[in-house]
């Protein structure tokens, strides 16, 4: 009987040593990949597009798992990256938007003789350790827009031809760019307007939604817009110049945290310069080929990411 007894013990202890191996393979299938990446996704398609290129680039040239995560906004996205313990590792921003947004300050703040990338990218570094990469190319900056009809009917090339005739003409934006708060406040339509010396026969805040609609149909003549939004071609929109220079540059960039490039060493020891492949590769006019191509054809993010990379040599058909 003692000796039945043991046996049982024996069987029961292996079946329980086998349930825990079990067990610990199948969480092991669940848990976080050794080698991950975070990013959260854009709330707008030009984000989107370069947040796809590098999962599909870092995917392809590395055994780094690339996690897009839900949309959120650049103040949260900068606010998971430079947390204690972040929940993000990198995300596309601008130069512009790092100046005023997060590290409150404005083009004013900027030296003379300084290029606006190079000190933004000094200051982020020393007050957050965010790494920005060189930039990619775009600079999707305010831009003032007017119909071709209009831009014909009064030989409007550039934001100082309208200055004769802005009594004539209503302007609409989204409400955002009628707001003074912070230090991008004084990029809105308030110094704006006062910097050229125009004077609009009256305004139109708007929802940001219902802008482009809203100069299709004719409500207003002038609106504000970005340089890479395909939204602007499918509205028949002539954007101008601004040849005072008014509008600080937005040069597009991916901002890395400091710590990501030693974590992924022993994976990925040239992440860095896979990373910088993307740099330099784009330019405004390819950007809005592809905005359009999603915003207006349809066509998927991921497709349209693909297919420029491909283009580019960047990725194999």
């Amino acid at each position: 009987l003692k000796g039945w007894w043991i046996q049982m013990l024996k069987r029961s202890l292996a079946l329980l040593t086998s349930a825990a191996l079990a067990a610990g393979v199948l969480s092991g299938c669940s848990s976080k990949p050794a080698y991950e990446i975070e990013l959260y996704d854009g709330n707008y398609s030009e984000i989107q597009l370069v947040h796809k290129m590098v999962e599909l680039l870092v995917e392809d040239r590395t055994d780094i798992e690339v996690t897009i995560k839900d949309q959120m906004s650049s103040v949260l996205m900068f606010r998971e990256l430079t947390r204690e313990e972040p929940s993000c590792d990198l995300f596309c921003s601008y130069d512009g938007s790092v100046l005023t947004t997060h590290l409150k300050q404005g083009p004013t703040d900027v030296p003379d003789g300084v290029e606006l990338f190079d000190y933004v990218s000094e200051q982020v570094y020393d007050k957050h350790h965010i790494i920005m990469m060189p930039p990619l190319g775009i600079n999707n900056t305010y831009c003032i827009a007017v119909p071709e009809s209009v831009a014909e009917e009064y030989s409007l090339n550039t934001i100082s031809d309208l200055i004769p005739v802005a009594g004539e003409l209503t302007f609409g934006a989204e409400h955002e760019f009628f707001a003074q708060e912070g230090t991008a406040g004084t990029m809105k339509f308030g110094p704006f307007t006062n910097f050229y010396g125009l004077k609009f026969k009256e305004t139109f805040p708007v929802d940001i939604s219902l802008k482009y609609t809203a100069i299709e149909n004719g409500n207003f003549d002038v609106t504000e817009v970005y340089t890479t939004d395909g939204l602007n071609r499918k509205a028949n929109l002539k954007v101008l110049e601004d040849d005072r220079n008014f509008f600080p540059e937005y040069n597009g960039s991916l901002l890395v945290r400091e710590g990501l490039f030693e974590e992924m060493k022993d994976v990925a020891p040239d992440l860095r310069e896979i990373l910088g492949l993307l740099s330099g590769t784009m330019n405004n006019e390819k950007m809005t080929d592809m905005t359009y191509a999603v915003d207006v054809e349809g066509r998927s993010v991921e497709e349209v990411a693909r297919e420029f990379l491909i283009e580019n040599n960047l990725l194999d058909a």
